[in-house]
């Protein structure tokens, strides 16, 4: 694997960390809970949180459940 290759799987690896962190952070212990609640495929929403599949749609579904923006979301990232 090439070392672009290596940085793209370390940065979806960050973004499902910090996607997974907004979820407990918002008091649900349960993925399956909050993708219930908020209308998205549980199966789908595991996905999300292991790094395997995300779209660009509910990327912006999830940080708009959880009041964020983009530019807020990344600010740490490096």
């Amino acid at each position: 694997m090439s070392e672009a290759d290596l940085n793209i799987e370390a940065n979806i690896k960050k973004v499902a960390e910090k996607i997974r962190q907004l979820r407990i952070d918002s008091n649900y212990s349960s993925y399956e809970n909050f993708a219930f609640e908020n209308e998205i495929n549980r199966v789908q929403y595991w996905r999300v949180e292991s790094g395997k599949n995300i779209t660009l749609k509910t990327f912006f579904k999830i940080l708009s459940i959880h009041n964020i923006t983009p530019e807020e979301f990344f600010k740490d990232f490096t």
